[in-house]
């Protein structure tokens, strides 16, 4: 009987081979993850090391950094100004993600019916706002909205009325349209490759058999967008609650103080850190968001993985 399988590893070269099961386990390709190991370490897991020993520190002007625990986040669970501004992101998520996600899905069939002309440009100019900087589309929605010499007080003066879309009651909604039309075409990108995949032989098949073009969509294509709805949900979740630039570009044309220091966590967590001089509680602010955001997107992947298992 022969025991060379289970032998000490060898030296061969530069690479190490170890015996597994009467074959060589040849360890040279794991020298081409070694760049991206290093950069997600220092880009990814660094950070979020350093955030959370961040948040278990004060900053005081008696007595320097100190550590205090979890005292940072005992008081943030007592922050009302903190809760205000989840509570607001997390209606902006579900008011505003089922309206985009809904008109993205109606330009992708609309797309893949074949029966637009111009599909192409439609195309095209439906994806543009997306490659246009966030803070190029909030100030141009923003002089958009002016109610004295924007658009809308142009209507105001044609119309003889007096909206004002930058109010406090509508604010929402109105960087809710600004997020909407950036984000449409992206997304309805997304929902057309999906359908893409489906060869038109089926289609033609399904009217073969008498199918209705409501019946196709129904019963061919909605099922099809199942997949990448779940993965959109979970982008647009994620960005929703991590809504900063439009509300913090706006903030200098919304009259008086509609848009505070911490209308969203975001905004919250910036001002905390960089104008408050707490990046302590910053850091535990920023810790709790992101286990709230990855609960909620996680609670939505195992709601779509039920769903497409049924």
């Amino acid at each position: 009987m022969s025991f060379e399988n289970d032998s000490v590893p060898k030296q061969d070269g530069d690479s190490v081979s170890v015996p597994v099961n009467g074959h060589r386990v040849d360890w040279r390709g794991w020298k081409f993850l070694w760049p991206f190991v290093v950069v997600f370490l220092f880009v990814f897991i660094v950070p979020i090391v350093y955030a959370v020993y961040l948040s278990f520190f004060q900053t005081r002007m008696i007595g320097g950094t100190v550590f205090v625990g979890f005292a940072n986040y005992l008081r943030l669970f007592r922050d009302g100004q903190f809760w205000g501004s989840v509570w607001r992101v997390t209606l902006f998520t579900l008011v505003q993600v089922p309206i985009m996600l809904a008109l993205s899905a109606l330009l992708a069939l609309a797309l893949d019916s074949m029966r637009l002309h111009g599909t192409r440009f439609f195309r095209i100019s439906t994806f543009l706002p997306y490659a246009v900087p966030a803070v190029v589309s909030t100030l141009i929605w923003g002089f958009m909205y002016g109610a004295k010499y924007g658009l809308v007080g142009s209507l105001n003066g044609w119309l003889g009325t007096h909206l004002d879309v930058l109010q406090p009651g509508v604010l929402l909604a109105s960087i809710g349209n600004i997020v909407t039309w950036e984000f449409t075409g992206y997304n309805m990108l997304i929902f057309y490759s999906s359908l893409s995949t489906i060869p038109h032989s089926l289609y033609e098949a399904a009217s073969i058999d008498g199918a209705s073009e409501w019946q196709i969509v129904r019963r061919i294509k909605m099922p099809e967008l199942k997949g990448s709805l779940a993965i959109t949900v979970i982008f647009s979740i994620i960005g929703s609650f991590q809504l900063f630039n439009e509300p913090s570009i706006m903030q200098n044309m919304v009259p008086g103080n509609a848009i505070t220091t911490y209308y969203t966590p975001n905004m919250y967590a910036y001002n905390l850190s960089f104008t408050g001089g707490q990046s302590n509680y910053a850091a535990a602010l920023a810790i709790v968001m992101a286990i709230i955001t990855m609960a909620v997107a996680y609670a939505v992947q195992l709601n779509s993985m039920k769903e497409q298992m049924r």
